[in-house]
């Protein structure tokens, strides 16, 4: 196969059990290399790894992990054999759908300005949950030149190289914060039609959604720090929504009902909103988890507030 002489791949992942055997075998015979990138596993992932010819990576245990630096050693690993020309990354509980890595690798050797290369990422079971259904409609993304891509991508490793490839230090949002700077060097990201990879969230529990949307709101306040200036204002939009229905109504419903009963009527506002999207096209249950995703949101931006002024060490924020 033309694409397995110059692709290789980074999965990473931590105790993620069946679902990374999985991901490994859909990856036999499309890359040339498959190195496995391991969080502090206590389930065999290892061993099922090497069992499968990946390369292992085991991370120290003494600095924090994240999804950036696991990716960043899998990319150190590659090179000392010889840097190949794409990389692909894969999170360890997905599975990479077939003709994948040739469309992407097509579109990148036709398109040499293109850094990144990804696709329909799909919830595998949707209907598990409905904040599964909430996964599988958040990546559905709009198809041509886009500003991010997700965790699973085709990459251009020139390109990576001339970035330095991923920020290890952020617990979240690593992705969009590495396509901030490719564009910034002139590179473009591509968002294509076709079928990537499928994805298991596995997750049944409304403390599970709202230990992912406290990450993402997290993510948005240290985008901003990072990248928040003209020209880009990279998430100060999101951030500002956030902050204005998550920090902002909630605050003034409180204080206002401390004078006069007649502020708790700003409550209102929430269930307008709903309606609000439902109009504008969304499904009810959309409707609702988007509105009610500002208070977790909020809850993440002010953890990364608080960590940043007090200095402390940035910890994962996990829903698994």
């Amino acid at each position: 196969m033309r694409a397995a002489l110059d692709i290789a791949a980074v999965v990473i992942g931590r105790n993620e059990g069946a679902r990374l055997i999985a991901c490994l075998d859909a990856l036999q015979g499309q890359v040339a290399r498959v190195v496995y990138v391991d969080s502090g596993s206590t389930d065999g992932s290892q061993e099922a790894a090497r069992a499968r010819n990946a390369d292992v990576v085991t991370l120290d245990l003494a600095r924090p992990f994240t999804a950036a630096r696991a990716r960043n050693a899998g990319l150190d690993h590659l090179r000392m054999g010889g840097p190949p020309r794409y990389v692909q990354f894969l999170d360890g509980d997905c599975r990479l759908q077939p003709g994948w890595i040739e469309t992407a690798r097509e579109f990148l050797d036709a398109h040499p300005e293109v850094a990144v290369a990804c696709g329909r990422r799909r919830e595998e079971f949707p209907a598990s949950s409905v904040y599964n259904r909430l996964i599988d409609a958040e990546w559905d993304t709009p198809v041509g030149r886009a500003r991010s891509c997700g965790g699973d991508a085709l990459m251009r490793t020139e390109a990576l190289d001339a970035v330095g490839g991923y920020n290890p230090a952020l617990i979240a949002g690593e992705e969009p914060e590495l396509c901030v700077r490719l564009r910034a060097e002139g590179w473009q990201i591509w968002r294509l039609d076709a079928e990537m990879a499928l994805h298991d969230a596995a997750m049944t529990r409304f403390g599970q959604w709202w230990q992912r949307t406290r990450r993402g709101g997290y993510a948005f306040a240290e985008g901003v720090a990072l990248h928040g200036a003209p020209p880009e204002r990279h998430c100060v939009a999101p951030l500002r929504r956030i902050v204005a229905w998550g920090l902002v109504l909630p605050l003034a419903t409180v204080l206002g009902a401390l004078v006069s009963p007649w502020a708790l009527l700003l409550l209102l506002a929430w269930p307008a909103q709903v309606v609000r999207l439902r109009l504008r096209g969304r499904p009810w249950y959309q409707a609702v988890f988007l509105t009610l995703s500002k208070l977790p949101e909020a809850q993440g931006a002010l953890t990364y507030w608080w960590r940043r002024l007090t200095r402390a060490r940035a910890r994962l924020i996990e829903y698994k």
